[in-house]
């Protein structure tokens, strides 16, 4: 990864910031995106004390403000370097329904909208740097999820595990339109489900969620072991080329029936387009090459 320049977002917690640290192990040049800016500096600061990797950088963004979102795509934008990899690794999941400063259920906006946007914001320099990757980290939880066009925000009835189902199902069908999307670019674009992971997911909804986590942790893998198939995405020459796939433990694996349906996948896009600002026949369309 020497001459290679990564940004990852939810880098400061879990399989992110183990993510970060094999990469910088690696010698890639990373951006890390991260809400908290002492957390940042304190995760900055152990990679480079660890792997002797000085070339890490900070972007402040909290992913639930298309504000900030785009704040952060204009300052890496600025820095004139190219991005080889692109790694959309944040996510939460809420007991509560809760809704962000711009107005839309939390989940959603942080789980999908904030991949979707920050991507397309960024992927003009992703073309311009092929060969290149977007990773998006998704769940095996999509199976059990359904996008809801109606109720995207689920504000009809709430249910913990539909919004982050729904959600996840949305990254890998992005995920799959846009590889298609990008097809000929020397842009590749593929998805994962890291596992079940003992991290920081569910642990900011209370003391019931705090200890369902704790009590779990025996049976869920630790951040070293879920990060496995997002830093194979992410570097391995085995997938070089290689697009539009779902991947579990380092290996390709079928996703469920839905995520397959293109016009699914189409209208997601063009709904995901109008609900972050971006004329889908316009700006999308010059960034995907499309007609």
């Amino acid at each position: 990864m020497v001459g290679k320049t990564c940004l990852i977002t939810g880098a400061t917690n879990g399989i992110g910031r183990v993510t970060a640290m094999e990469l910088a192990r690696m010698g890639a040049e990373l951006f890390l995106v991260c809400r908290s800016k002492a957390r940042g500096a304190e995760t900055l600061a152990e990679i480079r004390n660890r792997t002797g990797n000085e070339n890490v950088h900070l972007l402040c963004a909290d992913l639930g403000s298309q504000k900030q979102i785009r704040a952060a795509a204009t300052e890496f934008l600025a820095t004139g370097k190219p991005l080889h990899v692109l790694i959309n690794n944040a996510g939460l999941g809420n007991t509560k329904r809760l809704m962000t400063v711009d107005g839309i259920e939390m989940v959603f906006a942080v789980n999908h909208l904030a991949y979707f946007l920050l991507t397309i914001l960024l992927l003009d320099r992703i073309r311009e740097s092929a060969p290149a990757r977007i990773v998006n980290v998704a769940s095996e939880a999509h199976r059990f999820g359904s996008i809801n066009f109606d109720d995207l925000g689920s504000e009809r009835r709430y249910r913990v595990f539909g919004a982050y189902s729904q959600s996840k199902l949305a990254n890998i069908l992005f995920s799959y339109e846009l590889a298609r999307r990008l097809a000929g670019s020397g842009v590749t674009v593929n998805c994962l489900h890291p596992g079940g992971i003992a991290s920081g997911l569910w642990t900011n909804n209370g003391p019931l969620a705090q200890f369902i986590m704790k009590a779990g942790r025996l049976l869920l893998k630790t951040p070293e072991q879920g990060a496995r198939t997002t830093i194979y995405l992410a570097s391995s020459r085995e997938v070089e080329g290689v697009t539009g796939r779902y991947y579990s433990n380092c290996r390709e694996k079928t996703s469920n029936r839905q995520s397959y349906d293109q016009n699914i996948a189409r209208r997601l896009w063009n709904v995901s387009a109008q609900m972050t600002g971006i004329n889908p026949q316009a700006s999308v369309a010059q960034h995907c090459g499309e007609e």
